[in-house]
């Protein structure tokens, strides 16, 4: 968890002191919301039900139905505003749910916020670190009062960036302040990782070097969840994404199928056997593999989806004599393009 000082929600305590706790433990909440017998190392790293949060008239979170595996990297994409960091808020327990339940690694954050983020290292959009401290002196810090903290992993990971951990954070640049910040999260070794915008102000070499830290830390059997703006970092790591847009799940997508999907575009005429109705006859032994297909006889432009492997349709595609064909990956931009802008995903 890599929070302001101030905030001392992040300790070694048994969480005695936390506001939002009591009743029964959160051992028995989430068996009760799993199951009386559930194995809480079973449960999902996440899961929400019906989970709202609303500001008066606004509702900030709504009606949201979420599950996280556990051991996978799960993308959160939206445009500002759509709920991304009140529902991360919201499941570390800075701030209450009004309506629905939620349970983070098998504890319900309304019952024992403090032992949910024993279980997490969260970097926040807007990470602040104490300006007064040098570099090596944060990192143990956060190493020291985080459950989960690893020095030795945090210094080699600020070594990896290389870091200069003799100044002070008042003397650092932004994207040097970013990387102390990512050092102290990915260096814990906390079972649940939350990355909210974490290459932000990095130039490219060093987004490439967090991403790979990323996956080192799915290969280890952690979680991470992962949000970014950038869409190519959410398809080079993630293994599922959701977007939300005004607080509501909008779509969910297994980026292993997104990645099976093709674009075809490319020029050529319809034949006469297909003029009259204006589109293109796929045959019956590839319908499942061709989902969609969009014809423009005026410009002679076609644009083909396909589903799963090309191989099935590269003959028939060869059989229509087309000209300058282009084949491109459909791409997380697709979807999100059609969710921002109301449309279905044909997915």
């Amino acid at each position: 968890m890599l929070v302001d000082p101030s905030l001392s929600s992040i300790n070694r305590s048994s969480g005695a002191g936390d506001p939002h706790r009591g009743g029964p433990s959160s051992v028995n909440v989430a068996r009760n919301f799993a199951g009386a017998n559930a194995d809480c190392s079973a449960l999902p790293a996440v899961r929400t039900v019906g989970l709202g949060k609303r500001y008066g008239d606004f509702e900030a979170l709504a009606d949201l139905d979420l599950t996280i595996p556990r051991g996978e990297v799960f993308g959160l994409l939206g445009p500002n505003g759509a709920g991304k960091t009140t529902l991360i808020r919201t499941l570390l327990g800075f701030i209450h749910r009004t309506s629905g339940h939620a349970e983070v690694m098998g504890i319900d954050p309304a019952i024992d916020s403090v032992a949910v983020r024993r279980q997490v290292s969260y970097l926040p959009g807007d990470a602040r670190l104490p300006r007064h401290m040098r570099g090596h002196s944060v990192l143990k810090f956060f190493a020291d009062i985080q459950p989960e903290g690893d020095l030795d992993h945090s210094l080699a990971i600020a070594e990896r960036l290389e870091l200069d951990l003799r100044r002070m954070v008042s003397f650092m640049s932004t994207g040097m302040r970013q990387k102390l910040a990512i050092a102290a999260v990915i260096g814990s070794r906390a079972p649940l990782l939350i990355l909210d915008e974490p290459t932000a102000n990095l130039d490219p070499t060093v987004r490439s070097r967090v991403l790979e830290m990323v996956m080192a830390a799915k290969n280890d059997g952690r979680t991470v969840i992962f949000s970014s703006h950038v869409l190519s970092e959410i398809e080079e790591v993630c293994d599922s994404v959701v977007l939300l847009r005004r607080g509501r799940l909008a779509h969910r997508q297994s980026l292993s199928d997104l990645k099976a999907r093709h674009r075809i575009v490319a020029r050529g005429s319809l034949g006469d056997a297909n003029r009259a109705t204006g589109s293109m006859i796929v045959p019956d032994s590839i319908a499942a593999f061709v989902p969609s297909v969009q014809c423009d006889e005026a410009t002679g432009r076609v644009t083909i989806e396909t589903s799963g492997d090309l191989a099935p349709v590269l003959p028939w595609l060869a059989s229509l004599g087309l000209s300058e064909i282009r084949v491109e990956a459909f791409g997380l931009r697709a979807v999100y393009d059609a969710v921002h802008f109301d449309e279905v995903p044909a997915l």
